[in-house]
């Protein structure tokens, strides 16, 4: 993009915009000059389709014309008094980016104070509060529940918000933390480490065993030393995981992207990564008070 920063360029697309007006209204000229003579019958423009249709060379309407030039003057006042001609600004000076603040504005005018009042509150009474439960469900869903769902019960690789299992802690302070901050997930490639397929197995049904689940009882105890090696500093020697480095827990039966042997395999060899963006750069500290209320709410640790 650095070759379209040049004045030069605010001057071509200025010059190429009018020229496209004038051209139109040129046109416009030429091709309603034509009239009909009394008694003079329309021809044709010499185009046939299907053996018998015909374009018949009809003077435009009247009307039609009128309404084409009104748009051309439309056209120019608006280029006058809005931007439009390369870098000139027109002499509303009118932008988008000072039409946002002046919402910004008025928003934070009408909702300021309500905000305001909650954020004087701790977390966990604002999540308690009806009204205020309503306003984080709107915030929620504008900006959250594109990775974790309408109704909070995420996806695959994105974590379910009502389960109360936490990869980094339900507290509202981590939560806040969290949505202030973002988190960046991240378990390394342990194929090579554990060794080839078959050993990769063993280590996911070692893992399948910590949850209970179905598993063979053979290869889980093959897979525990490997597990031991390669997985504990991360995950903790009984599986229970570290909220420190939202390493997670392996043995409630919760799983991020499923917990069926093909696909633990696959976090094993491949590994997962996991973003979540940092919200402290779009939402101040009063929506970010609110929906760490809502989101706390939604694991049922506060009564409602």
């Amino acid at each position: 993009m650095s070759d379209f920063v040049h004045d030069g360029w605010s001057l071509y697309i200025a010059i190429i915009t009018l020229a496209s007006l004038v051209a139109c209204a040129v046109l416009l000229k030429m091709m309603s000059t034509r009239k009909l003579a009394p008694g003079e019958k329309p021809g044709t423009t010499g185009h046939i389709w299907d053996e018998d249709l015909q374009e018949w060379h009809n003077p435009m309407p009247s009307w039609w014309m009128w309404l084409f030039y009104i748009t051309i003057v439309f056209a120019l006042v608006y280029l006058i008094l809005y931007p439009g001609l390369g870098s000139y600004k027109g002499s509303l000076g009118w932008t988008s980016t000072g039409q946002y603040q002046d919402e910004q504005k008025q928003a934070a005018a009408t909702y300021g104070p309500v905000i305001d009042k909650y954020l004087k509150q701790d977390v966990v009474k604002v999540a308690a509060d009806p009204a205020a439960r309503e306003i984080g469900q709107r915030l929620f869903l504008n900006y959250c529940a594109q990775c974790h769902g309408s109704d909070a019960g995420g996806s695959k690789g994105y974590p379910n918000l009502r389960d109360s299992d936490w990869l980094y802690g339900g507290t509202p302070e981590m939560i806040k933390t969290t949505l202030l901050n973002g988190r960046n997930g991240v378990m390394p490639p342990m194929g090579a480490a554990v060794g080839g397929s078959e050993d990769v197995r063993d280590v996911a049904h070692y893992v399948l065993s910590l949850s209970g689940r179905t598993h063979d009882s053979l290869r889980a105890q093959r897979g525990k030393p490997k597990f031991a090696a390669n997985c504990v500093a991360c995950h903790g020697a009984d599986g229970k995981g570290n909220q420190q480095i939202g390493a997670p827990n392996l043995t409630d039966d919760i799983w991020l992207y499923g917990g069926t042997e093909a696909v633990i395999s696959e976090t094993i060899v491949k590994g997962r990564m996991n973003q979540m963006p940092a919200h402290k750069d779009f939402l101040d500290e009063g929506k970010i008070h609110l929906l760490s209320a809502y989101v706390l709410g939604l694991s049922g640790q506060v009564a409602k």
